[in-house]
């Protein structure tokens, strides 16, 4: 999806006239193509960093600070909005612990909206694929809202109503760990389902009746296999990788990518470095952050008088005890990877930002025009490029809306 419908002549031929700031080592036909480009990450753990006092979206923060997405960025990159997710680590599989998820979800839930809300002039919340271009052609940046995790909603479907009321567009049914919804591709407990509980079969049929995009990261393959043979719409992967590039469960394997693409869904390809290639254990860097953690705390929360110390304790860390990171050419495996198996069509990309994301040339998402050089190097075209940084994704999320009329 093109923001302006320049075609790729033009806007070559555009890279003549000055060159437009430039974030990253990228060449200036390169910036005014991604410029053009409808730009958005279906996955942005944002919420969690907003929920900070103190944090301030408006402002420019630093990867060392464990911030990757704030405004200044986005405009740096080329980002035009995203998905920003509704996360809940997963507690006990009890009432009270569904309990306390439903009521931290809900509070993150107000976290989002109050920002929308103060930074009106900045953002605007969408609900709908169709709502993002106008948003953009009014100079504002879009924020659809996610829920990571299904935990919030178990003990009652019908809560999916109110976070749909709440805005909600897009619901995972599970995280890191097995819930009363679905098995985890990670739980080391292994499944306990086989799949799709009962109920989480109920909240693939729910999510269809509100017109809800259905996510199936971090779901075991069975959950997977199951979410595509039950559900009336296209799923997404908001934020995965391949089987086949790297074996890891967080991964999907050709088959199931094969029957994702069948079924009108989408992947959106993973950088996260722990799903991309194996790093060995650091046992004196974990401690030395640790150590760091206790004696400063959550950086986005110092005082502006104590973040220089921090910086430099903490490159001294990343120097003494270097964290091996997967880099640009592991992250374009996965991508021509999944282009050849499921077709281009039904690829995108997710830095995971704010949530662990990030490699080795792609460590925020001012580094969003680079990942778009390496693909036009590979021989993506412009039309290959707007379905891949927004247009496939777009594209389910209307699919999941137009069939709950259905």
């Amino acid at each position: 999806m093109l923001k302006f419908g320049v075609p790729l002549a033009i806007l070559l031929a555009g890279a003549a006239a000055p060159a437009l700031a430039q974030s990253t080592a990228v060449k200036p036909e390169t910036k005014i193509l991604h410029e053009n480009l409808i730009v958005l990450d279906p996955h942005f753990d944002t919420p969690a960093n907003m929920a900070v006092k103190g944090f301030d979206i408006r402002q420019r923060h630093e990867v060392i600070d464990g911030s990757q997405v704030d405004y200044p960025r986005m405009v740096e990159g080329g980002v035009d909005g995203g998905f920003f997710a509704i996360f809940t680590p997963q507690g006990p599989n009890t009432k009270a612990g569904n309990d306390a998820a439903r009521d931290h979800a809900l509070m993150r839930a107000v976290v989002i909206h109050e920002m929308i809300a103060r930074d009106d002039d900045l953002f605007t919340l969408a609900t709908k694929a169709e709502d993002a271009a106008p948003i953009v052609q009014s100079g504002k940046r879009f924020a659809f809202i996610s829920m990571e995790n299904g935990a919030p909603v178990a003990n009652d479907l019908t809560l999916m109503q109110t976070f749909y009321d709440l805005g909600v567009r897009m619901m995972s049914p599970v995280h890191f760990a097995n819930n009363a919804l679905a098995d985890s591709a990670t739980d080391p407990k292994g499944p306990i389902h086989g799949g799709l509980s009962p109920l989480g079969k109920q909240f693939v049929a729910e999510a269809n009746r509100l017109g809800v995009l259905l996510d199936a990261s971090h779901a075991s393959d069975q959950v997977l296999d199951q979410m595509l043979d039950l559900s009336k719409a296209p799923i997404i992967l908001s934020h995965s990788g391949v089987r086949a590039v790297y074996d890891h469960p967080r991964n999907v394997p050709d088959r199931l990518l094969r029957k994702l693409a069948d079924k009108g869904g989408v992947i959106q390809i993973n950088a996260f470095t722990g799903y991309m290639k194996t790093t060995p254990d650091n046992p004196a860097r974990r401690a030395a952050l640790a150590e760091l953690n206790r004696t400063y705390g959550n950086p986005l929360a110092l005082a502006a008088d104590k973040r220089d110390a921090y910086r430099e304790a903490r490159k001294a860390i990343d120097a003494k005890y270097p964290a091996p990171q997967a880099n640009m050419d592991d992250l374009m495996a996965h991508i021509l990877h999944a282009a050849q198996v499921a077709g281009k069509d039904h690829i995108g990309i997710s830095g995971d930002f704010d949530g662990g994301g990030g490699i080795e040339g792609f460590a925020d998402i001012t580094d969003y025009p680079a990942l778009t050089e390496r693909l036009i190097a590979a021989g993506f075209t412009q039309e290959d490029l707007a379905k891949f940084w927004g247009g496939n994704a777009l594209r389910v999320l209307k699919a999941a809306d137009e069939a709950k009329a259905k």
